[in-house]
């Protein structure tokens, strides 16, 4: 594809346009993709439908500022975003490893993002330009807009803002407030003067009128202030009953106005069907193409928001838990464009978004009066008030997979069980099943045991053991071998290493062992980072229980896939350290077989079992057929594979 279909990212580009000044330099801290999923190009075509010229700056060398003077400077201001996700995130391990690898960079490259990008682009756009304005926002700076805690820091840190040095900070979805900026700006207003954009934060000595937070310096050297920040910071993220906050940062005031109201259904379809390429830009086919991509080249996005309320997700305070979603036609019409693209093969691979079932509002209720200030939708129990309906949903996917040149439609982003079950009579997961799945079906349980569900704010497990039930009957009846592939978690806080065992005996107990874990990432802005950092329940402000050492996380993730001969010595070290010897054995309940000499749980009856010469993981009893529709993915065989047994992956 040619660049003159891409927004211009050098001076070269603008000069075959015909550009000799442009309005707005856009930073990001991914490669340049022109789809609607990354944040960077939907603001770049957002401003060139508004009469904007915009050049887009990708993952520049920040060690100096030539490269954000390359191109001359803009006439109206500089935009700056880490990419899609926090710098820190992208470079990091949940155990502070350094990454490899990085999807949003060209051939996977690491290292082209420096840490802290918002902050790092920022100084080097002020050196290059002292007099203009700078503007931050993406997922980075919305997150970190309040001071909050950096965990790969373990301290608070102050707002972005502050450390940035930008004039304003855009958080939440940026549309409405970027176009207001942008506005503003092209009337000549001083930066100093646009106070009043909603879902926008910006720094003065003499605030107005507004709710205030414990100050920065408060919440940095008081534990319980800054749950109690968090919490209030929560409360007020609402664009129909949030108030003005106000946080202290010494002599300077921190104001972060009220969200923006979300983008009603023809606005997201405007957005969704501005001119994009679908695809990187050119510059880095050389270099291998930009994986990150390929998840999403046949994928559709119908939704945002998401009123799901799991604590350790930050969409609630970045998209807001109000949905809104796009009108059926303009899906369609994306579908149709989908199929006009050479290289597609007749597969939508997702209809889907934050959470793929939700397609309205929670309640007719919050139209009105906005979200609940503390009360959930979903969890610990369903909203009275709670509006399940999937047949809007139903209706696009019906539609969708009518089309000509569609041969299948897939909906792989995460659907909320709890949710589907509250659609009594519906048939929507029976028409998931048939015609939706491919071979696999990504639900998240997290855990077991319910006091630690409850501070994942996610339900209880009989709500999951009730919808795998229905799933394996449904596929049962449609011949189908479709498997539930749950993600589950790791020291989350409040989760002992007690919790995690009985997390690996109820996967023994159903003979199922994930192939996917993740060990509890405290990422900026999630009331479960709150919970990690202080120490206290964000509900009752009483104090739980948080794995903080590295060994004992290693441990409660080892035993989430206490099979795998890797992690065998761990987990018998966990089981010693919890008192938990009677599931080192060979007994269907045990976890491992004892080391030679080791103590154990009694040996079986030699006269009726055969005691295993080798002193390493039993096999799993041989499950039924059917057990394995609703349970985690069969293991595929490799070829010319060892049949699966002592010590062996199976």
């Amino acid at each position: 594809m040619d660049a003159l279909s891409f927004l211009p990212v050098s001076k070269e580009e603008m000069h075959r346009r015909d550009w000799w000044w442009y309005d707005f330099l856009l930073v990001t801290g991914d490669a340049y993709v022109d789809h609607p999923t990354f944040g960077a190009a939907v603001i770049g075509r957002v401003l060139e439908a508004e009469g904007y010229r915009v050049a887009v700056l990708a993952q520049p060398d920040w060690h100096s500022a030539e490269a954000f003077a390359a191109m001359g400077r803009p006439r109206l201001g500089v935009l700056i975003g880490a990419g899609n996700l926090d710098s820190m995130v992208a470079h990091y391990t949940a155990a502070k490893r350094r990454r490899s690898e990085d999807f949003y960079s060209p051939g996977k490259r690491s290292g082209l993002r420096p840490d802290r990008a918002v902050i790092v682009y920022a100084n080097r756009a002020r050196e290059a330009f002292p007099d203009c304005p700078i503007v931050i926002g993406g997922l980075e700076a919305s997150l970190r807009r309040f001071a909050h805690y950096d965990y790969w820091d373990d301290a608070v840190r102050r707002s972005v803002l502050v450390d940035s040095g930008a004039d304003l900070l855009v958080y939440g979805m940026g549309e409405r407030a970027t176009r207001s900026i942008a506005a503003a700006l092209k009337k000549k207003r001083p930066v100093s003067s646009i106070t009043e954009v909603p879902g926008t934060a910006y720094l003065t000595k003499q605030p107005p009128e507004g709710l205030a937070l414990p100050s920065f310096e408060a919440v940095r050297d008081d534990k319980r202030a800054y749950a109690r920040a968090a919490v209030t910071e929560y409360a007020e993220h609402d664009p129909i009953r949030g108030r003005r906050l106000l946080q202290p940062h010494g002599l300077w005031t921190l104001v972060v106005n009220p969200p923006a109201m979300p983008l009603d259904g023809e606005e997201l379809d405007a957005v969704a069907e501005l001119p994009y390429t679908r695809t990187y830009h050119p510059m880095y086919e050389p270099m291998g193409g930009v994986p990150a991509i390929d998840e999403v080249r046949f994928s559709i996005t119908h939704n945002r928001g998401c009123f799901g309320g799991c604590n350790f997700c930050a969409l609630a305070f970045h998209q807001g838990r109000m949905v809104t979603a796009r009108t059926e036609d303009s899906v369609v019409r994306e579908a149709e464009a989908l199929t006009r693209l050479p290289d597609f093969k007749g597969y939508i691979s997702d209809v889907g978004g934050p959470t793929a079932n939700f397609r309205h509002a929670s309640c007719a209720r919050q139209k009105e009066v906005g979200m609940c200030a503390h009360r959930a939708c979903l969890c610990p129990e369903p909203c009275p008030h709670l509006d399940a309906d999937h047949s809007g949903y139903l209706h696009l996917l019906r539609r969708l997979r009518a089309l000509p040149g569609v041969k299948k439609v897939f909906v792989r982003s995460g659907v909320r069980y709890d949710y589907l079950l509250e659609d009594r009579g519906s048939p929507f997961l029976a028409e998931l099943v048939q015609y939706h799945i491919s071979g696999q079906m990504r639900i998240a349980p997290e855990h077991c045991v319910d006091s630690v569900l409850d501070y994942m704010g996610k339900p209880r497990i009989g709500v999951y053991e009730q919808f795998l039930d229905r799933y394996r009957r449904l596929n049962e009846r449609y011949e189908r071998e479709q498997f539930a592939v749950p993600y589950l978690m790791s020291s989350h806080p409040g989760c002992t290493l007690n919790d995690a065992i009985e997390l690996a005996c109820y996967l023994n107990r159903q003979h199922r062992q994930p192939e996917q874990v993740q060990d509890f990432y405290p990422t900026p802005g999630t009331l479960s980072t709150c919970m990690y950092y202080t120490g206290l329940d964000v509900r009752t402000m009483a104090s739980i229980y948080v794995p903080r050492d590295p060994e004992e996380k290693r441990m409660q993730r080892a035993l989430l896939q206490w099979r795998r001969p890797e992690n065998r010595r761990t987990v018998l070290e966990a089981l010693r350290r919890a008192g938990r010897e009677d599931l080192i054995g060979y007994g269907p309940d045990c976890l491992v077989r004892p080391e030679p000499g080791g103590k154990s749980a009694p040996k079986p009856d030699k006269k009726t079992t055969k005691a295993p010469k080798a002193p390493d993981p039993a096999p799993p009893p041989k499950a039924k057929k059917p057990e394995y529709k609703a349970g985690w993915a069969r293991p595929k065989a490799k070829k010319n594979a060892r049949p699966a047994g002592r010590g062996r992956k199976k």
